[in-house]
């Protein structure tokens, strides 16, 4: 690193916001995927928009390439470094800064935990409907830069739903600053759009307009099993017929991740005293208290006598939904008992899949060791995760080929964890050529000295 661009950059950023070496620390050295870990040879640490376009002003005058990081529970390797960059960490750029009740607006700053902004809206009986597993670890700016999705994409969409306007820097260090708070605005180009889903390529998100909706005053959870994929497709199709826009949820878990992950992280008696293929976690939103607390329960028995689930439990309180929710929430935790583990993230149409899963399956069982393939999803909107522990490192590229191979013209190689350093090889496997073109072409224009998560979902 060019030491006239590391003295400016302490000059103007203060050198408490300027690490290097061990004072770094191992955190910032790879996300959650441990891929390829590497220290950056800098972390900076902005706390303001003003200064992250700072930061970027002057690497891009030393052409010094910069890995954006948020909470770094990613798992593409998007955050993490490579030889020769620099770390920008937004953890510092964190707060609400406003919310608006009767427009259903939030202000938040990038870094802001996800799970801040949902005890935020929630003061003010309003929900912030993007959720994942990672809620208390993973940023606001980092959802937005992937498109997370989590479990409520079947009723609220993924997180490019949620976001009214938003701030951004681009590469130059210019501050676009596109805050709009109206739902309808059609007033040129929707440029939040170049910085929702790609990944900090084209600019480094720093504030973000955030769409709200009233909080339920309750919610319904039940945990369904079934014998086969054919009966788990009806029961999505009767659940979206029965409860309408009341589904806010429906997880899907096969029966080797569901006893893998009950068998660490369940506590207590399980709900089903025998094994079925498939299980299904299902939560409806209720705004009337008490109107809803047995329709949930009487729709399932209608189901159940009609034989398209074998059992089911519907929780009986707040605990009892924590409780089941518990199994699905662990799969992030999960990969510390997988040896080398591999985690994918998958879309594809939901008459595809089970063909699909029949063909994978037997093809990577040589290449895997004794932990079973661990399939779970959103099926709602089509999402599928698969862990798998390869054999040894040496079968990942093999089994990358496998996987995303049989996608090729159908399905896609990132649902919602983006494409980062990982799945950039297999972006063509969703993606056509006409597509690709356009996306070097929006990189080259935005970053052309490629300072921006360079080598990141595509190379320019």
């Amino acid at each position: 690193m060019d030491t006239a661009l590391l003295n400016a950059l302490r000059a103007q950023l203060g050198p408490e916001a300027v690490a290097l070496g061990t004072d770094i620390g191992a955190r910032h050295h790879g996300d959650w995927s441990g891929h390829d870990r590497c220290a950056p040879v800098a972390l900076l640490r902005p706390r303001s928009t003003a200064q992250v376009a700072t930061c970027l002003k002057l690497c891009n005058e030393y052409a010094q390439p910069i890995v954006v990081q948020g909470g770094l529970t990613g798992l593409a390797g998007g955050a993490t470094p490579r030889e020769g960059e620099l770390a920008l960490s937004l953890e510092r750029l964190k707060g609400v800064e406003s919310l608006d009740v009767a427009g259903a607006t939030m202000i938040a700053a990038a870094g802001t935990p996800l799970a801040l902004l949902h005890e935020a809206a929630a003061a003010q009986g309003m929900q912030f409907a993007l959720d994942l597993a990672a809620r208390g670890s993973c940023s606001i700016g980092g959802n937005i830069s992937t498109n997370a999705g989590g479990i409520r994409v079947i009723r609220y969409g993924m997180a490019r739903e949620q976001v009214l306007g938003l701030e951004a820097v681009l590469a130059d260090g210019t501050v676009l600053s596109s805050m709009n708070t109206m739902l309808k605005n059609n007033a040129g180009y929707d440029l939040k759009q170049l910085f929702i889903g790609t990944e900090g390529t084209l600019g480094i998100v720093t504030r973000a307009v955030l769409r709200l909706h009233p909080a339920p005053c309750e919610r319904h959870t039940a945990f369904v099993a079934l014998d086969s994929f054919a009966a788990l497709v009806s029961l999505l199709g009767e659940c979206r017929r029965l409860y309408g826009g009341q589904l806010a949820a429906f997880e899907v878990m096969w029966s080797d991740y569901y006893e893998f992950a009950a068998r660490h992280v369940m506590t207590g008696a399980r709900p089903f005293a025998e094994r079925h293929a498939l299980y299904a976690l299902i939560e409806l939103e209720s705004f009337e208290p008490g109107k809803d607390a047995g329709r949930l329960e009487s729709g399932l028995a209608t189901l159940l006598e009609r034989g398209i689930i074998v059992d089911g439990v519907v929780a009986q309180s707040l605990e009892d939904s924590h409780r089941l929710w518990r199994v699905r929430d662990a799969a992030g935790e999960l990969m510390v008992h997988i040896p080398h583990a591999l985690s994918y993230d998958i879309s594809l149409p939901l008459s595809a899949t089970e063909l699909y899963l029949e063909q994978l399956l037997p093809a990577i069982v040589p290449l895997t060791g004794n932990v079973p393939a661990l399939l779970f999803g959103h099926l709602g909107d089509g999402n599928i995760h698969l862990m798998v522990a390869p054999r040894d490192p040496a079968v990942e590229m093999q089994l990358n080929d496998i996987v995303y191979g049989a996608l090729r013209g159908f399905g896609s190689v990132a649902a919602e964890h983006g494409i980062g350093t990982v799945k950039r090889a297999y972006l063509g496997n969703s993606r056509n050529e006409a597509e690709l073109a356009l996306m070097r072409q929006l990189k080259r224009c935005l970053d052309p000295q490629q300072i921006l998560n360079p080598g990141r979902v595509i190379l320019a």
